[in-house]
């Protein structure tokens, strides 16, 4: 029963991306549409049996298909790991992917290329079930790389704009990077202990007596390299910004439950390693503030609706590892959740306002939105309070408990954290004055046409707005359902529990002023200043540097690209020119040989005969003398 129910799991994506790829086009829009939307729900639904049987046993299940690989003492199974971990992820990863995938029915019915698209989401939701449930790292890789071809696909979907192309082969290729450390670090972990088994090696580490430490702390810091791959951490971080030139429900999907969550699972699920490896943790701790702070002073300034998200999905990511290097993994997770529904409400609440503005992303050319689309306004403004952290949305808890873990371990990084908190309570509010407040500034056949979106955009708005607004009570302080449902999983808890005391209100009465005065200061700046963002060319100083990102991706230009471009036309128009004579030329050698060996063949028997008798005598002469 347990194989059955994850094999449908799996399995119905990959099927519903087989029916749109060969029949989509003819099935029509419509149709397509429904069959991805389908398929992704039932994997939810099955995921709810999964979560209620986890629940009410407290056991994992472990399901092994077949023994898949066998070298020397390496034995591999291709197999899958259903526990709290896992469940919880599949719950808002096909839970959320069902209503991106009902959203997408009718923010791309207009597109000629529907089947395609809700094809390449199934694969995507496909790959992203594998990377979660699988038991091993070797089947975890598959999924991760898996997502990492289908956010290719994905953000290149409008393949004609020649930009979009270069942003998908951005992401693809910075995420190879990554993905060499994560190789590296499965690589030793292999040799160490001869698994890649996550049972197995949680096993062999905790009852290990004489581990080789360094080495441990080396495969882990590979395995962080890949996490900051995925997870668009500094210095891998420059392509989760690109990537909003794909369609607006492929942000929502990638940036807010599924594929940049990945770097933060596979920390998670490997714990034990990261546990003994505490020079790694802090390195952790420290890129994860660094980049929360970097994101969130870059969003500050930035016009484009989705790119300002972006930013802020960078810097909560950071947040994030700022909790798993303090070993308070299920504060991450608890994070993850949070950010899951509001972001995903935020993403497709920006995608709802491009639709009614028939492709408008600048900000400077909106504004008054308020009153013509009031479902996406409320529900986007839901999801800000949530994010800022106000309480008492999903966002106050979690992001509370990452400060507080941050203050009890250093100082420094939790004022960083502090800081950047602050800063997203100010941009996302800049959002939404910007949007939705004092006059319309597009065009008057924008504002001619300017509505609400249909009922298959709004649904899925108001069910996240809903989750932005509870889904915090999940892990309340001093009582937490969470901390409990995860606790089998960890070898300590870092994260403990915290219980209100002095400290407690204290630090928490400070995030609430940090956030509600980055509220403040955008409301006095943008709506009873009535500021308005200067148009590019007059942009100058500081602000120029943070519109323009630091200039990282022209460091990157400088630095990487351009020197592997001059070394790439040196090898074409110097080596591989001087050495074709020398190639051509062996190969007029090799084609004399054969000419004149092909002149031996006369075709005479006699002839061959003779060669043959006379080899015969020669080789009998040879072991005769040779005696």
């Amino acid at each position: 029963m347990d194989t059955n129910l994850a094999l449908i799991l799996v399995l119905t994506p990959l099927l519903g991306f087989l029916v749109n790829v060969f029949f989509g086009k003819s099935l029509g829009k419509t149709a397509s549409g429904a069959i991805g939307t389908v398929a992704v729900a039932i994997s939810f639904v099955v995921s709810l049996l999964l979560f209620n049987q986890i629940t009410s046993t407290g056991k994992g299940i472990q399901v092994t298909l077949f023994d898949w690989i066998q070298i020397s003492n390496l034995k591999i199974n291709l197999g899958f790991l259903l526990d709290q971990l896992s469940v919880l992820w599949l719950l808002f990863v096909t839970g959320i992917g069902s209503l991106i995938h009902l959203y997408s029915i009718s923010y791309m019915h207009d597109d000629e290329n529907m089947h395609k698209f809700f094809a390449y989401l199934n694969l995507f939701v496909f790959f992203m079930i594998t990377l979660v449930i699988g038991s091993n790292l070797l089947v975890l890789f598959i999924g991760w790389e898996g997502v990492g071809l289908c956010s290719y696909l994905l953000i290149g979907f409008w393949h004609k704009n020649q930009d979009y192309n270069d942003a998908a082969k951005k992401a693809f290729i910075m995420n190879r990077i990554g993905d060499l450390g994560l190789l590296i670090g499965m690589f030793i972990i292999g040799s160490m202990f001869s698994t890649l088994d996550y049972a197995t090696l949680k096993t062999a580490i905790t009852g290990a007596t004489n581990l080789n430490l360094p080495l441990l702390s080396l495969a882990a810091l590979c395995l962080f390299i890949g996490a900051c791959g995925k997870s668009a951490q500094i210095p891998l971080y420059t392509w989760l910004p690109d990537a909003m030139a794909g369609p607006t429900p492929v942000s929502a999907l990638i940036h807010a439950a599924t594929m940049v969550t990945a770097g933060i699972f596979m920390v998670t699920r490997l714990n034990f390693v990261f546990d003994l490896a505490h020079d790694v943790q802090n390195v952790i701790a420290i890129i994860g503030a660094i980049t929360s702070l970097v994101a969130a002073t870059i969003g500050l300034v930035q016009t484009d609706i989705k790119k300002v998200l972006a930013y802020s999905t960078v810097s909560q990511l950071g947040l994030m590892f700022l909790a798993l290097g303090f070993g308070a993994y299920e504060v991450a997770v608890f994070h993850v959740i949070t950010h899951a529904f509001f972001k995903a409400c935020l993403f497709l609440g920006s995608g709802s306002v491009i639709h009614g503005l028939h492709g408008e992303q600048d900000m400077r050319n909106m504004g008054g939105l308020r009153k013509a689309m009031p479902i996406t306004f409320w529900t986007m403004l839901i999801s800000s309070l949530a994010i800022s952290g106000v309480p008492f949305f999903s966002g106050f808890f979690s992001k509370d408990e990452i400060l507080l873990t941050a203050f009890h371990h250093s100082i420094p990084l939790y004022v960083v954290g502090s800081v950047a908190s602050i800063m997203t309570a100010f941009y996302m509010f800049r959002l939404m004055f910007l949007t939705f407040f004092k006059e319309f500034r597009g065009t008057e056949e924008q504002k001619h046409h300017l509505h609400e979106s249909g009922s298959l955009i709004t649904i899925p708005l108001i069910i996240l707005a809903i989750l932005a607004t509870f889904g915090g009570l999940i892990s309340l302080p001093g009582n937490s359902w969470l901390n409990h449902y995860l606790a089998p999983l960890f070898t300590k808890v870092a994260g403990e529990e915290h219980h209100l005391g002095t400290t407690e209100y204290t630090l928490m009465g400070v995030a609430v002023l940090g956030g509600l005065l980055g509220i403040l200061i955008a409301y006095i700046k943008y709506f009873k200043q009535d500021n308005f963002p200067e148009s590019d060319e007059n942009i100058t100083g500081l602000s120029k540097v943070l519109y323009n990102k630091y200039y990282v991706d022209e460091v990157y230009d400088a630095v990487f690209v351009q020197p592997i471009n001059s070394l790439s036309k040196f090898f074409r128009d110097y080596i591989e020119t001087g050495l074709s004579a020398l190639v051509f030329g062996l190969g007029k050698v090799t084609n004399e040989i054969a000419f004149q060996g092909k002149r031996l063949q006369s075709g005479s028997i006699g002839l061959y005969l003779f060669v043959f008798v006379l080899g015969m005598c020669a080789i009998i002469s040879y072991i005769f003398l040779a005696q």
